[in-house]
């Protein structure tokens, strides 16, 4: 019985993969041969009757919903080009924008600029003409220092006196030293003291 039940689990091993190529071909027998068949039986017949297949399978393939038409894809592709062509106006917009506004803040700096060299210019003016004062004022102190260094102590004192104090110190201060001893000598002693503290101050 045990070699009966071999026997048979052997045969079935043996059938079953021939079940499976059978099946392969019988699929193959009487499916793909027959379409092949028929197909290259198309072939012959399109080419008799002067027929473009490839033309007729584009136009079938195109005819498919779910396929986009060359129609279709044009205007895909306008409506891009139509979508870009708007972004790079705004980007030109934007640049042209940005252009306006460094021109505005070159316009500004330019005429900051050309008021800071007129201010500079009329400082440079106002320096000049200080300088020229100074000098005048300078020219006419060392006069009046020479003329009180020519006059006599005695005439020198009392007009000192009568000066503003300040006046009166500037032109003590840089009288030379013999001089300024004999005019402080013609002096009452109070005026004396009090130039002479005045002095002393400096």
């Amino acid at each position: 019985m045990a070699k009966k039940e071999n026997r048979l689990s052997m045969e079935l091993a043996e059938q079953q993969p021939k079940r499976k190529s059978g099946g392969f071909r019988k699929f193959f027998t009487w499916f793909v041969i027959p379409i092949m068949f028929v197909v290259a039986v198309l072939l012959v017949v399109a080419t008799l009757m002067n027929t473009n297949v490839f033309d007729l399978g584009k136009k079938a393939f195109e005819s498919l919903p779910f396929v986009p038409s060359e129609e279709q894809q044009a205007k895909d592709a306008v409506v891009n080009n139509d979508s870009k062509l708007v972004n790079l106006q705004a980007e030109i917009k934007e640049k042209e924008a940005e252009i306006a506004q460094l021109q505005k803040k070159l316009d500004t700096t330019a005429s900051e600029k050309e008021k800071l060299l007129t201010e500079k210019e009329q400082l440079q003016f106002e320096i000049e003409k200080l300088n020229r004062e100074q000098n005048d004022s300078k020219r006419d102190f060392n006069d009046i220092l020479i003329t009180f260094d020519k006059m006599s102590p005695k005439a020198a004192a009392p007009v000192l006196i009568k000066m503003s104090d300040a006046e009166a110190l500037r032109i003590l201060t840089n009288l030379k030293p013999d001089k300024l001893a004999a005019i402080l000598e013609k002096m009452s002693p109070e005026n004396a003291a009090k130039y002479t503290e005045m002095m002393a101050k400096q």
